[in-house]
């Protein structure tokens, strides 16, 4: 560490020092509380015992599992060593996991016992991988609590830069492959304070930590909320009634939102929720105002996307309602048109971004790096306008870069179209977002089928379903008799969208 670097590691060795014996972390499941001092031992033990086994500064470790004490430790043993998490979606497919991980060359790999048998049959595509060690003590893998250095010896963690890469979450396939965005220490140690300058979060707080740690507006509020010395209810994956019994319990009054989960606990029925003073994400009007009226407390909006740190823009919804908020302190947010000019007051531009928050790029891929940075900006791909006032309205992705969110994850349409296509009844297809009232946007595919084939929808799907992760499978289905064509004779995208999207029935 530097002069003047400042890592996630010594954030961990700052709140054992602040907080002490004060509970940083319990588990919903099981009850268990580990204070913010427990939290630094067990980090440096894992770091030496990480250390024995060839994880420094530079190198990566995979993880496939769902959130647990344990995965929070190794992203502060990683941080200590200088290494890099590359956390893996575990609603992928087998086949997309192991490009995730094998596209960063991990060393040490540790994921929960329901994915280590699959792990294991396609050990031929991860050959970095030197060490396998399991987050809980059901599977076959020795498990990673007893990854630990000698008791008597104090650790000395080498030197880490506060601009070193700390995490790699792969984006959407955007053109077929999904990238790895490489976000630093200070990457997230920004992104935690205008969390807490915005939420106003304190060491009174009480997160419930709902969304998985591989995605990033799960890891950087949970980051946050520790940061600011307040407690993590973790929840090891997301039930709505177990969720609302926690909030009850443990008077949570924050939680981070992607439809329909907020609408899911506002559903269990007998709750106090009372104390959820402010939410964060992205919902629906109808729920939104349902959680206000229902618990008086706040909801934040936002746009932002990992390669933003989570947020670009943020606001209160109140302050008006259907924007994204207005850009965040330390972020110089424009719009600029195809030429990469600022358009004029109200006009839609693509949303281009500098500043702190800004990822370091895409994990070994130069010319995608050197297309959105393009000009000293990050080019976000999304479209926007801004008001009179510097609000941001979301308008959608630009064409090449068209982007469907059911539920907060990503899915482009290419991705889904590839594997459709692989259907040997399928001839075109044509893929895109509509309207859905679980999941705020759903999957559309209109398919033309090759002469002389029959299939149904629920074929079709099923059959996506075993190709690529199932939350990517389209929930609608349409095939026609023909496409509209552009001059050139292939689909034309934007007639398709028009006469076939909208609500579904």
């Amino acid at each position: 560490m530097g002069l003047y670097d400042f890592t996630f590691y010594d954030l961990v060795c700052r709140n054992a020092a602040l907080f002490g014996d004060r509970p940083a972390w319990i588990e919903v499941e099981t009850g268990e509380r580990t204070s913010f001092s427990a939290i630094k031992a067990e980090v440096d033990g894992l770091a030496m015992g990480l250390a024995d086994r060839g994880l420094a500064r530079g190198e990566r470790i995979g993880v496939l599992a769902q959130n647990s004490r344990g995965y929070f430790l190794l992203y502060g043993a990683a941080a200590a060593l200088g290494a890099i998490v590359v956390p893996v979606n575990w609603r992928l497919s087998a086949e997309e996991a192991c490009f995730n991980l094998a596209d960063t060359g991990p060393i040490i790999l540790a994921a929960d016992a329901a994915y280590q048998e699959m792990l294991d049959a396609h050990r031929d595509k991860l050959p970095t991988v030197r060490h396998r060690f399991g987050l809980d003590r059901d599977g076959a893998w020795p498990a990673l609590d007893t990854v630990k250095g000698d008791p008597n010896q104090v650790f000395s963690p080498p030197m880490v830069s506060g601009d070193d890469g700390l995490v790699i979450i792969h984006t959407a396939a955007v053109a077929g492959r999904p990238r790895g965005a490489l976000l630093s220490h200070a990457n997230l140690l920004c992104a935690d304070l205008h969390w807490q300058y915005r939420m106003q979060i304190d060491a009174g707080d009480v997160h419930l930590s709902v969304l998985p740690l591989f995605h990033v507006g799960g890891l950087f509020l949970t980051a946050s909320s520790f940061h600011a010395g307040a407690l993590n209810v973790n929840l090891r994956r997301f039930d709505a009634a177990v969720a609302a019994e926690a909030i009850e319990r443990h008077k949570a009054t924050l939680m981070f939102d992607f439809a329909p989960v907020l609408g899911n606990i506002l559903d269990v029925p007998g709750r106090d929720l009372g104390s959820l003073r402010a939410v964060t994400g992205l919902d629906s009007p109808e729920t939104i105002e349902r959680y206000q009226a229902r618990t008086g407390g706040t909801f934040y909006t936002m746009y932002g996307q990992t390669e933003t740190s989570c947020i670009a823009t943020y606001g209160r919804y109140d302050d008006r309602p259907g924007a994204a908020g207005r850009p965040i302190a330390l972020a110089d947010v424009r719009l600029v048109d195809d030429h990469d000019r600022p358009v004029t007051l109200g006009e839609v531009g693509e949303i281009a971004m500098r500043g702190p928050m800004v990822f370091k790029g895409y994990w070994n891929l130069p010319a995608d790096n050197a297309h959105t940075f393009r000009d000293g900006w990050h080019h976000t791909g999304d479209l926007g306008r801004f008001d009179a006032d510097g609000f941001l309205w979301y308008a959608g992705r630009k064409a090449d870069k068209e982007l469907i969110k059911p539920g907060g994850e990503n899915v482009y349409p290419a991705e889904v179209e590839k594997a459709i296509l692989a259907h040997p009844a399928v001839a075109e297809t044509v893929v895109f977002g509509v309207p859905d009232p679980k999941w705020k946007e759903g999957i559309k595919a209109v398919c033309l089928l090759a002469p002389g084939q029959t299939l149904t929808a629920a074929e079709l799907i099923d059959f996506v379903g075993g190709k690529i992760a199932r939350y990517k499978k389209p929930q609608y289905v349409e095939f026609v008799a023909d496409l509209p064509r552009d001059k050139d004779g292939r689909p034309d995208r934007l007639q398709v969208k028009t006469r076939y999207g909208g609500p579904q029935k």
